[in-house]
């Protein structure tokens, strides 16, 4: 659908002289997160003045190498909050945008951008769990392709999550020495 209206935009951009427009990077197809953007992944469409998303980035070099948080699909502006960065952390007041591996894929393969959870760890030494953070929004799930290992030497995937900077230490702690998982906060 997005397709449609941009392709409807760029015609009617073409075919009524005088109209006033402005470029705006766009997904040239579907991209998952994670996705390292490169100039064949954009595509730049006219649009009316105001009719775009006030933080949309302005140039395709703004863009190149940067990791996109979410999914875009095809059409889609590029916006700032889309990639990983400091705009992704501004989105959220208040919070950091922290990476953290987490031990098994499969668990992280059930998240979604914008779940909130509660980061619970279990000490393998003496079996002690505690929850280390809680109401933990989602941000970001990158792909991970290369099979990473948690500090641990266990397998596991990256999650970036947004915490409270009095927050940052006691996760970073639990992530190197306990098994972390997840439950789902209420909303």
């Amino acid at each position: 659908m997005l397709t449609a209206a941009a392709v409807w935009a760029g015609l009617a951009a073409t075919s009524s002289p005088g109209l006033e427009t402005v470029p705006v990077l766009v997904a040239a197809r579907d991209l998952p997160a994670g996705t390292s953007l490169t100039a064949g992944d954009l595509a730049s469409v006219r649009f009316r003045p105001g009719s775009a998303p006030s933080d949309v980035v302005p140039d395709a070099d703004d863009v190149a190498g940067r990791l996109l948080a979410a999914p875009v699909t095809e059409g889609e502006p590029i916006t700032s909050v889309r990639l990983l960065g400091a705009d992704l952390a501004a989105a959220h007041p208040g919070l950091r945008a922290v990476p953290l591996r987490l031990p098994d894929p499969g668990m992280v393969a059930l998240l979604e951008v914008g779940d909130q959870i509660d980061l619970v760890a279990t000490d393998p030494e003496d079996g002690q769990v505690s929850t280390v953070a809680a109401g933990v929004p989602v941000l970001a799930l990158p792909s991970d392709p290369g099979g990473s290992v948690t500090a641990s030497g266990l397998p596991g995937s990256l999650v970036v999550v947004g915490l409270a900077p009095g927050g940052i230490a006691p996760v970073a702690s639990a992530v190197l020495r306990t098994f972390v998982t997840y439950t789902w906060s209420a909303r």
